[in-house]
């Protein structure tokens, strides 16, 4: 566990252009000059003396800081870290970079702001911030609609009800309440929603979106009453993991998961092993750390598959022969594994057969673009694509889609997903089967109904403007337009075709144009409970409850911003940088390797376990 975590922290590297922190640094300094050249602002070095209050030792912009001046200014650093207890990756943070590149404009004689100043002035200055760059969204709410992303967050001590708000151009949070003494009825459930679709504004909001807890579903109901005209929906990448947490449970499918594991476990819990593993895969580490526990699984799985010849020319070197841990049991369990064509074809299938609705997952969870219009289009592709890696051979791949339909069922086709799918053109005019299901058009019809509720005079126009639609008369025929939804490439965006194609159908265009602007997953909300639980930590009860919310809000807003951005620029890969505990997870079992491992016999006698090989032709 240790090795893999210390291999993680040091392969991290700083990717942020120079250019990026002048802008910000400018930005931040709030100068009015701007015939100024934001570069000009940063032509002096980062220096100790600098920073410590010395000789100022910049003669010029040119100059090169010394490797011992830099090492003086990385060891005082590390010695603030150290001694703060700050975790270390805050040093890839941007907002640290930024501070360090103000700090070197500022050069000697700065003085750190006080703990007064940081509990009040600064922090309100720096929330008032935050919400100057939501003030965007809130545009975007008004013009498209948005979602209310409801989620919880509990330890053993505190349990943490959290309201965000996502619109095209993001998810920002809005608040959150302590209810560790409330029941968590659907009733108690239904008045905060409430409350917050009020704050927000209920003529913006098109959905809510919560996990398919009961007393959630109690909630949707009491929500119905009221708002009959807010949907009430299920996150789907919640469902997705649902879904890929019972596929992997599947004897055929499991199998191979404990045998990779097996392996992993053995190299990672043997010096000597994993020192010869990362000599030969070039320091690359076969286990990767996922934002949940499917997510590390499956990573690993692809980094296996990966290295597969790297870890068997390892198995069949002298240095492997000459390794005492060759003669452990499970070292020899390991060296048949990686040795079996059988396990490396049942990986690879496993890793086909999962593939399809990982790339759902990272669609949902990505917010590259608004998934409502894509979720159930991609979910009935991924079944044909699970079809298809198990030689459409119905015995393997039928207890796979049961459990895609069992999930999707009450969660992922409702009207609201229905239509979204109908009115994508991608799967609309490029699947002739779509225009003959009659479930398909109930879920339109009920999502008229309750996206124009009780305007009458709309529903009917919605309806008959559909045949338009549906018979590519008007600009919906054009070359343009079916040349434009041809493609599911990360330019096309459906709500985009709409706004240009759809302007003689004014009643159906206004509400595709929002339900295809909405996310189907409150992803955005989640995975920011360290915040939390940072927050709320003893040593800050020095804080009111007004600099206690300002601060959830700046922080969980900065990440969210931080993570948005990691997305769209950097192309991250959104399961990857996952949590320690689910690396821990995949090595619950690591303390006992070795330990209980046995030595084989030095003079090379029978081996004291069975080695069962699976038949080459055997399918997941």
């Amino acid at each position: 566990m240790k090795a893999i975590l210390e291999a993680k922290n040091k392969k991290r590297k700083m990717k942020r252009e120079a250019d990026v922190f002048s802008l910000e640094v400018d930005e931040l300094n709030r100068e009015d000059d701007l015939d100024e050249d934001p570069m000009d602002k940063f032509v002096m070095a980062v220096t100790t003396e600098d920073s410590l209050g010395g000789e100022t030792g910049q003669e010029n912009a040119n100059d090169v800081v010394t490797e011992e001046r830099m090492r003086s200014v990385h060891q005082s650093c590390g010695r603030w870290i150290y001694q703060s207890g700050i975790p270390f990756n805050v040093i890839e943070s941007d907002s640290f970079r930024l501070f360090c590149e103000a700090l070197g404009q500022f050069g000697p004689g700065w003085v750190p702001p006080s703990q007064c100043e940081l509990r009040e002035t600064l922090l309100e200055e720096e929330e008032e911030i935050i919400k100057e760059k939501l003030k965007s969204l809130e545009v975007e709410r008004v013009q498209n609609g948005c979602s209310v992303l409801i989620d919880r967050w509990s330890d053993t001590k505190k349990s943490i009800m959290n309201l965000c708000v996502n619109s095209r151009g993001g998810t920002c949070f809005v608040s959150s309440k302590e209810v560790s003494k409330e029941p968590q009825t659907g009733k108690f459930i239904f008045e905060y929603v409430d409350k917050c679709i009020e704050d927000v504004g209920a003529e913006k909001v098109v959905q809510v979106i919560t996990d398919s807890a009961e007393n959630n579903l109690a909630a949707a109901r009491m929500l119905k009453e009221k708002r009959p005209g807010i949907f009430w929906s299920t996150c789907a990448a919640d469902t997705v993991k649902l879904m890929l947490e019972d596929i992997v449970k599947l004897p055929k499918i499991s199998k191979y998961i404990e045998k990779a594991k097996a392996v992993t476990m053995f190299i990672y819990g043997h010096e000597k092993t994993l020192a010869m593993m990362r000599c030969h895969t070039k320091e690359r580490d076969i286990v990767r750390a996922g934002v949940t526990r499917f997510a590390t699984t499956f990573l690993t799985l692809q980094r296996l598959l990966e290295k597969k010849e790297q870890l068997r020319f390892m198995f069949v070197s002298d240095e492997w022969e000459r390794c005492k841990d060759s003669n452990y049991v499970k070292g020899r369990s390991a060296y048949y594994t990686c040795l079996s064509p059988a396990f490396w074809d049942g990986v690879s299938r496993v890793v086909k057969v999962l593939e399809p609705l990982v790339k759902v997952l990272r669609m949902v969870e990505g917010e590259k673009k608004p998934s409502m219009g894509f979720i159930y289009g991609e979910l009935v592709e991924a079944k044909r694509s699970i079809k298809a890696a198990t030689n459409n051979l119905e015995r393997y791949y039928q207890p796979i889609l049961d459990i895609i339909d069992e999930k999707i069922k009450g969660r992922l086709d409702s009207p609201l997903h229905l239509t979204a799918y109908l009115l994508n053109p991608l799967y609309f005019y490029n699947e002739p089967t779509i225009q003959l299901d009659g479930t398909l058009m109930t879920g339109f019809l009920n999502c008229v109904e309750t996206f124009y509720h009780g305007e009458f005079e709309k529903q009917d126009k919605a309806v008959d403007e559909f045949r338009i639609y549906q018979d590519k008369d008007g600009f919906f025929g054009t070359p343009y337009a079916l040349r434009g939804c041809e493609q599911n490439t990360d330019e096309f965006d459906p709500e985009h075709w709409w706004s240009i194609y759809g302007v003689t159908v004014p009643s159906l265009e206004t509400l595709a144009m929002k339900i295809l602007s909405l996310t189907s997953s409150s992803s955005g909300c989640q995975r920011n409970w360290s915040t939390f639980e940072e927050i709320h930590k003893s040593e800050r009860n020095r804080l009111d409850t007004d600099q206690m919310n300002s601060l959830v809000y700046v922080q969980f807003n900065s990440k969210l911003f931080n993570k948005r951005k990691r997305i769209k620029e950097e192309n991250a890969d959104v399961l990857v940088q996952g949590d320690e505990e689910h690396v821990e997870e995949w090595f619950a079992e690591l303390d006992q390797a070795g330990e209980e491992d046995e030595r084989i016999d030095e003079d090379g006698g029978d081996y004291p376990f069975h080695i069962e090989f699976e038949s080459e032709d055997e399918h997941v």
